[in-house]
């Protein structure tokens, strides 16, 4: 397939958490191929801050603030963006939390906290944009799965639980959708280094152990997801649905390293 079934051209994708970590990566990389973005999150500056760097890369963006847990927000996200665009032809959502925390000692409110968020919110996210790509025939939505949607990480159940989720939601709406033109799949990022995540990753004993885990002997850069997000929004995936895309440095094909 031609290299230029991987630009984004003409396309307008909602990135739901795009304005940080890996989210903002893929922001990024969708505007650099040439999709117009609307990076999405809960904060009102970091909402504006990433769509004016989209901006100044020569897209179009709105700024528009949005929260996985609250339906009426991400029907509003949906409304502007097709009252300015006209459509909506490609949805990223990356929103997530977690808590560490012994699971003898998980309450039933920080469970369904983080249940709601990353696995709840992820089917509001595809309901409210998945009935206008219905409508439309067409369109691409992309998941965040998890290295905990395949493996347990240590005292983070209901994370691993959610995530786990997200990635059985994703192939039964990619079996369900596939008729109305409509591809649904998910990433499943390994150990990637954000500002966020810096002081876990930077000389711990956690890093060490994810180190000696991950084949690569690294972790990953938030614009190493974004690429692969950039493949399964382009027609060069035009095949691809209810695929839960690994981009890990090769932890779930990993057995002995040494």
């Amino acid at each position: 397939m031609a290299l230029a079934s991987m630009q984004l051209t003409g396309k307008v994708a909602v990135v739901i958490g795009g304005t940080s970590g890996i989210g903002h990566a893929i922001t990024l990389a969708m505007a650099q191929s040439g999709a117009d973005v609307i990076p999405s999150s809960r904060r009102q500056d970091q909402v504006d801050a990433a769509a004016s760097e989209v901006e100044k890369l020569g897209r179009r963006s709105l700024r528009v603030t949005s929260d996985v847990a609250d339906r009426a927000s991400l029907e509003n996200l949906l409304a502007k963006s097709v009252a300015a665009f006209g459509k909506v032809d490609i949805m990223v959502n990356l929103a997530a939390r977690t808590k560490r925390t012994p699971t003898l000692d998980v309450g039933e409110a920080e469970w369904n906290q983080i249940v709601d968020t990353n696995l709840t919110g992820t089917l509001r996210a595809c309901q409210v944009f998945g009935r206008h790509m219905i409508e439309r025939r067409t369109g691409s939505i992309i998941n965040t799965a998890s290295l905990g949607s395949a493996v347990a990480l240590f005292e983070v159940a209901a994370y691993c639980a959610s995530k786990a989720g997200v990635s059985s939601l994703t192939q039964s709406l990619a079996i369900e959708w596939a008729k109305y033109g409509v591809r649904v799949n998910a990433l499943m990022p390994g150990v990637v280094r954000t500002p966020l995540n810096a002081s876990l990753l930077d000389g711990t004993p956690r890093s060490e152990e994810w180190l000696v885990r991950i084949p690569m002997k690294r972790f990953g850069k938030p614009e190493e997801i974004a690429g692969a997000a950039v493949y399964l929004a382009s027609d060069a995936a035009s095949f691809v649905t209810g695929d839960i895309m690994r981009v890990d440095g090769g932890v779930l094909a990993s057995g002995v390293n040494t």
